[in-house]
């Protein structure tokens, strides 16, 4: 029998966990927080927002895995892969496979680690927020949840159908082709609506739907489609969207009218509190570096300029550490760079 983990099942990886489970699979949601851990155990895995479910759960913290996997979901923040992916290893398969469902560009590490022929990648189309133990609220549309996944060089069509499987228990997947494609327009997403989400103190919905915030977001994901193209990419649709003909730019005309369709794009997600804003709010580090900061980090190395990106990450870093407030004002901390 085949057996399925979720590591470091917080907000989406508990909601994953539920539809897993809810739909007939049978999986292990692992998480550092003793009190989720009891809490999903001892009432089930409750989730509200855009739908309402209660569904029984096998939870445990890492020092109660025992034996092999099939099939982890990594669904940890990358700040410490390094050291995850290794204490993983113990707990995979000799053919079993390491899937990471995180933001940035987090495979070429875990490969490394485990071994391209064990290491897959997948992009989460969604949203949840934890909301307390054992609660977390789906942020995200019904029908609009999918998964976009890729494998690297010699991961089998078994290994990858029976991922697909395992997540298609939840919404469809999507196979893709161009996996680094997809990881850069997943990118353009966080960095423009998770940065800025957390600059401001607010949602998804908060950048879109507003015209100062929305002058910096078409600024944002143009540098980052410059900087992924600049690295050989060739940036995947999103949800059947050519994002990068929607709102890249070389006129004044064409960002006007790319502006304009940000609200239209993000109408489903407007609810999607940014993960690294409730980091923050908890007092966590987040993971700015590996979100905002690829991008700069990218740019850098192709001489490809990202003031609005090296605007977000300074700002964070500032409300990481106290310096800053979250608040809607910091939006005027990019005046300068509208000029």
């Amino acid at each position: 029998m085949k057996r399925y983990a979720i590591y470091g099942a917080g907000s989406l990886g508990t909601v994953l966990g539920a539809y897993i489970t809810k739909n007939g699979g049978e999986i292990d949601l692992i998480n550092r927080n003793r009190a989720h851990v009891d809490a999903l155990n001892e009432n089930g895995a409750t989730i509200t927002g855009t739908v309402e479910m209660n569904v029984p759960v096998k939870a445990m913290i890492p020092d109660e895995m025992q034996g092999k996997y099939d099939v982890i979901l990594l669904m940890t923040k990358q700040l410490f892969n390094r050291e995850v992916v290794s204490f993983l290893r113990d707990y995979l398969a000799n053919d079993g496979v390491i899937v990471t469902l995180q933001n940035g560009l987090p495979e070429p590490l875990i490969a490394e680690i485990v071994g391209d022929h064990r290491t897959m990648g997948c992009t989460v189309e969604w949203g949840a927020t934890l909301k307390e133990a054992g609660v977390c609220e789906l942020t995200s549309d019904p029908d609009s949840l999918y998964f976009h996944m890729g494998k690297m060089k010699g991961i089998t069509d078994e290994q990858f159908n029976m991922v697909k499987d395992l997540l298609e228990l939840m919404c469809p997947v999507h196979q893709e082709d161009n996996l680094i494609g997809a990881r850069w327009s997943k990118l353009l997403i966080n960095a423009t609506f998770s940065g800025l989400g957390t600059v401001i103190g607010g949602t998804f919905g908060d950048v879109a739907n507003n015209k100062e915030t929305e002058k910096i977001a078409i600024r944002c994901m143009k540098e980052v489609i410059n900087v992924g193209r600049a690295t050989g990419a060739t940036f995947a649709p999103v949800q059947g969207k050519n994002i990068t003909k929607l709102f890249y730019y070389r006129t004044p005309i064409k960002r006007f009218l790319g502006t304009l369709l940000i609200p239209i794009a993000m109408k489903k997600h407007n609810a999607i509190e940014p993960s690294m804003l409730q980091d923050i709010k908890k007092g966590k580090p987040c993971e700015i570096e590996a979100i905002n900061g690829v991008v700069c980090e990218w740019g850098k190395r192709y001489d490809i300029p990202t003031p609005i990106n090296d605007r977000i990450v300074e700002v964070i870093k500032k409300e990481q550490s106290g310096e800053l407030d979250y608040k809607y004002d910091n939006i005027k901390l990019f005046d300068d760079l509208l000029k």
